[in-house]
């Protein structure tokens, strides 16, 4: 098997990737968390435990033993004091058998091997006494406080923790006594020390450890078999409910959870359930109640056009008569003709609509060079503009190349932007401008009119919207303009966004992508904020006044012009589009 080949776990560095994956796991698995944790605490609560129960059992044998070790010292020493006490031994030699035999008498009371024996200082020297006898294992281990101790308190009995020398050239636990014995005349007082071994109790201590750790880990298994069963019992449910729900979510109304016994798992799955139901008979319900409102919106429009037809033509026949009629007639019959225009806009608007309701709309797209299709769209509305007191301007440093788009839909969706901005402009400059990328393509109108709130901006996409419902309208729209933008906007993979901030006016932009396969990576290449959000007014009024877009030329008021190619460099600037005649887009 090659590297290549190998599983992933064994590729090498495998192991930087196992914080991830746990950290991941953790985030993800809620049975993972779930068990981890419960481990986790059991594991501290044994590890307590554990060490509590080892430091008692451990604290209570030494006691034991100790107990055990005084007593049998004890004992040692006042079989070896009445020895003495009954001798009356004198001369050197008497005296040296005599001590032998105590000694031999307090190793067979003590039960200990490690016996030493030291004349206490400060007594007058004496030939007669018998010469001290150290221990191997207890001369280096006999501190001078503990002889300190047992020479200040004659007939008192101290303990020392020391570690003994087992001949292994280890050492084992263990403790020395030390007492005091008063010879016969003419040897003295006499240190005694006996040592005991510990290591019997040390080994016990150890088994019944390593019993308790390998009980405690097995004690884990265990308990993590159980959390992950227990768990998984538990969170499988959970986990069926998040699936139901996902797939819910997701248009399939008619999944359900599967439920089984009475507890609170199946409540669960019983209340989902029955949530579901509701909910798929409220979707269908909204579902049929929506259908009957499009179709009834749909054929209320296309009747309305018949009688509309009658209308327009009595209306158009009274119009071009309407120099003969008196004044107030002849208003009355312009009023006519103004209100039909309005009436066949807004059931345009309507049918349109009710297209995009039904999902019929289908797009009829073509390369269309959207800075051409602005210039159009100026051009048209700049009458318009002119009487709002407005100087339309067209900024356009890149956008030349040609996207896919639907150019009707597209230049309803400007024209539209441009209304409004003409609308709310209060009579000052409104800006538009194209800018493109490498997969999308912009365009932004600007105005600086009184501005929107916040609240204002999330529902100025709202059907028959306003923000001030007191406003009039003065150049006759429907109330569906920007509703029909943004799902044209959207048909074409493409969005609007607005900016707003109430007295430095409003910024639309709507962006697109180049082709059908760039909608998921679109980036607009127009900021949406402008550059001059806070600036106290619009910019000042420049010399510039048209822009054939036909020719590509940039035309002053002079009359001076200078081409301008499709691939001109960015950075160059159109300025306002302003013929004489107005032409319909």
């Amino acid at each position: 098997m090659t590297a290549a080949e190998a599983p992933a776990r064994f590729q090498p560095g495998w192991w930087r990737e196992v914080p991830r994956r746990v950290v991941a796991a953790w985030r993800g698995s809620l049975q993972f968390r779930t068990v981890i944790i419960t481990l986790a605490l059991s594991s501290l609560a044994i590890l307590v435990i554990g060490a509590y129960i080892s430091f008692s059992v451990a604290s209570n044998i030494f006691q034991q033993q100790l107990d055990r070790t005084l007593e049998a010292s004890n004992n040692a020493t006042v079989a070896a004091q009445r020895i003495l006490d009954s001798s009356d031994a004198a001369d050197r030699a008497s005296l040296q058998s005599l001590m032998s035999s105590t000694i031999r008498t307090v190793q067979a009371v003590s039960g200990s091997t490690a016996i030493a024996y030291f004349r206490a200082p400060g007594q007058e020297p004496s030939g007669n006494a018998p010469p001290d006898r150290g221990a191997p294992d207890l001369s280096s281990v006999i501190t001078r406080e503990l002889r300190t101790r047992v020479h200040d308190n004659p007939g008192g009995q101290f303990w020392q923790s020391v570690a003994l020398e087992n001949g292994d050239g280890d050492t084992d636990p263990g403790v020395v006594v030390g007492s005091d014995l008063e010879a016969p005349p003419g040897a003295g007082r006499y240190e005694l020390y006996i040592g005991y071994n510990f290591a019997a109790a040390q080994d016990s201590l150890a088994f019944m450890q390593a019993v308790g750790i390998v009980g405690g880990l097995a004690l884990l298994a265990l308990l993590t078999a159980i959390i992950f069963l227990v768990v998984r019992w538990v969170i499988e449910p959970i986990r069926n409910a998040a699936a139901t729900s996902r797939r819910l979510a997701a248009g399939d109304l008619g999944v359900r959870m599967p439920s089984r016994g009475e507890d609170e798992l199946a409540t669960l799955a019983a209340s989902f359930n029955g949530m579901a139901d509701s909910l798929q008979a409220r979707i269908r319900e909204l579902a049929e109640l929506s259908v009957m409102q499009q179709r009834f919106v749909s054929d209320v429009s296309h009747e309305l056009r018949t009688p509309l037809t009658t209308i327009r033509l009595a209306g158009d026949v009274l119009y071009g008569q309407r120099e003969d009629f008196p004044g107030p007639t002849s208003r009355t019959v312009e009023l006519l003709h103004t209100q039909t225009d309005r009436f066949e806009m807004l059931l345009a608007d309507l049918l349109e609509i009710s297209r995009y309701d039904a999902g019929s709309v289908e797009l009829a797209t073509e390369p269309t060079n959207l800075v051409n299709l602005a210039g159009d769209a100026i051009e048209s509305m700049h009458e318009l503009a002119r009487g709002r007191g407005s100087e339309l301007r067209l900024v356009a440093p890149g956008g030349h190349l040609d996207a896919e788009v639907d150019p009707r839909r597209i230049r309803r969706i400007v024209r539209n932007l441009l209304g409004n901005a003409i609308e709310h402009g209060e009579g000052r400059p409104i800006v538009v401008a194209v800018d493109s990328n490498a997969t999308a393509i912009a365009l932004s109108v600007r105005d600086y009119g009184l501005g929107m709130t916040e609240d204002d901006s999330a529902r100025v996409f709202d059907r028959f919207w306003r923000a001030d419902p007191s406003r009039m309208r003065t150049i006759g729209g429907t109330g569906l303009g920007l509703a029909i933008s943004l799902e044209d906007a959207v048909a074409h993979g493409g969005t609007i966004d607005v900016w707003s901030k109430p007295g430095a006016g409003t910024v639309f932009r709507l962006t697109l992508p180049r082709t059908g396969a760039d909608a998921a990576s679109v980036v607009s290449p127009l900021p949406l904020e402008p550059d001059d959000a806070g600036a106290a007014g619009p910019p000042p009024t420049g010399a510039v006044s048209a822009v054939d877009t036909d020719a590509m030329q940039v035309v002053d008021e002079s009359g001076a012009a200078a081409a301008r190619t499709t691939d001109a460099p960015r950075g160059a600037s159109s300025p306002t589009r302003a013929p004489e005649e107005a032409r319909d887009a």
